[in-house]
């Protein structure tokens, strides 16, 4: 599927609706970016890679797929405007990974891919949604998990 950046960002903001956002309204877990990672876990409990899976291919939750295309053949309609998440893991470190999906905009401020687990200067968020984030903590690590994982070469 081709498909512009502004398209996918219009796609994005219109799919962010009241099934969209699993988080409950949570203080965020405190963490240290070291360089182009964050290299400590949200959470003390490992992420579960079939959850992570799980949310990358829901479209109601992650909607990772509206931009990336990855190694999911029964998911149609795949993105092709961020990179392929296949092989994922080993192209990032989990740190890396961590950091993009927390944020990816402190490694590339133009980017237009949402910070999952950041809540502050944030812009044009449903009041139904301010001061949470997409994913909880245990959520990222999920994703992480599966990215961790994916180790093929496209």
């Amino acid at each position: 599927m081709k498909c512009s950046c502004r398209l996918a960002t219009l796609l994005l903001a219109a799919s962010l609706g009241p099934g969209a956002a699993m988080a409950q309204e949570t203080k965020l877990q405190r963490y240290e970016i070291v360089g182009d990672a964050i290299p400590k876990p949200l959470t003390e409990r490992p992420g579960d890679a079939v959850r992570g899976r799980a949310i990358v291919v829901n479209r109601q939750v992650g909607l990772c797929l509206l931009c990336h295309a990855g190694p999911f053949p029964e998911e149609r309609l795949q993105g092709d405007i961020a990179p392929d998440l296949t092989g994922a893991g080993a192209r990032w470190t989990p740190g890396q990974l961590r950091l993009r999906v927390v944020d990816a905009s402190k490694l590339n401020p133009a980017t237009i891919m949402p910070p999952y687990y950041r809540v502050e200067d944030l812009t044009r968020v449903a009041a139904a949604f301010r001061g949470k984030p997409i994913l909880t903590e245990e959520q990222v690590e999920d994703v992480v998990a599966f990215l961790t994982n994916s180790r093929e070469a496209k």
